[in-house]
């Protein structure tokens, strides 16, 4: 009896042992699960801030980007319109009716155009409006505009089913194509252009193709060679890629290819 006895008190130990041990392995396992958690956590904050951070500066340079094209813009055509309008204005011959009508009336349309361009300019520039148009929307009014300019035409083409992005991500998208079109008017004397969206159920391909003049990649000026790494830099930051195919003489081929959420 009384060995049973010590039999029975020392299997409660050995169980109460057992027992405690299971407990502190499980508290440590849990604990450990916990700290894990938080620090998951607090990484995923971390990037989620580096990634809002980055957004921001990207949308920095892009402003200025494209305060720069607006800038140059302006200078081109719209102070070009008011220059031509004040001559009129200015060598106006009352004395001559018929010559003063004429020049009124050339005033009046050159005035026009500029009104006309400075609402395209900032419908171009505000960001809230490509926001609330959508991505596509803000594309054929963008195509639009610089077709009404008519040094090139350019041809909208969509393909697939589209689908919802993330506004801050459109917008992304929006001014790096905006740069590559200016790009195309600036440097590659194309006379039309292709601007080209292929849905796919978890991709976006973005293609712009000219029949400019092309270049080699390798020889191309540096300030426009940091425009193109921009842009590649700003697609990278949407997990996406950019791929350029260039000759001389035959033209340029842009393609960014952007994973849909």
């Amino acid at each position: 009896m009384q060995k049973g006895s010590v039999d029975i008190i020392i299997f409660l130990i050995v169980a109460s042992a057992l027992v405690a041990t299971m407990a502190i392995f499980i508290f440590t396992i849990f604990f450990l699960y916990r700290k894990r958690q938080v620090f998951f956590r607090k990484e995923i904050e971390e990037y989620k801030l580096a990634y809002e951070k980055s957004i921001l500066s990207a949308q920095l340079e892009m402003q200025e980007q494209t305060f720069q094209n607006i800038s140059r813009e302006i200078h081109d055509n719209i102070s070009l319109s008011l220059t031509l309008a004040k001559i009129h204005l200015h060598t106006l011959d009352l004395k001559s009716v018929d010559q003063a009508l004429v020049k009124i009336n050339s005033s009046i349309g050159l005035l026009t155009k500029t009104i006309y361009d400075l609402s395209d300019i900032s419908k171009s520039l505000n960001s809230d409006v490509i926001i609330q148009q959508g991505l596509l929307q803000a594309f054929e009014y963008e195509v639009k505009r610089i077709n009404q300019i008519g040094s090139i035409k350019i041809k909208l083409r969509i393909d697939g089913t589209p689908l919802y992005m993330d506004s801050k991500m459109e917008l992304i998208i929006f001014r790096v194509v905006q740069e590559a079109f200016n790009n195309i008017i600036k440097h590659s004397k194309a006379k039309s252009a292709d601007l080209i969206l292929n849905y796919d159920p978890t991709l976006l391909y973005i293609n712009i193709i000219d029949n400019g003049v092309g270049f080699d990649i390798g020889t191309i000026n540096p300030s426009r060679q940091a425009g193109l790494k921009n842009m590649e830099s700003r697609i990278k930051m949407l997990r996406g890629n950019m791929s350029l195919r260039s000759m001389a003489g035959v033209g340029t081929s842009l393609t960014f290819t952007i994973p849909i959420d």
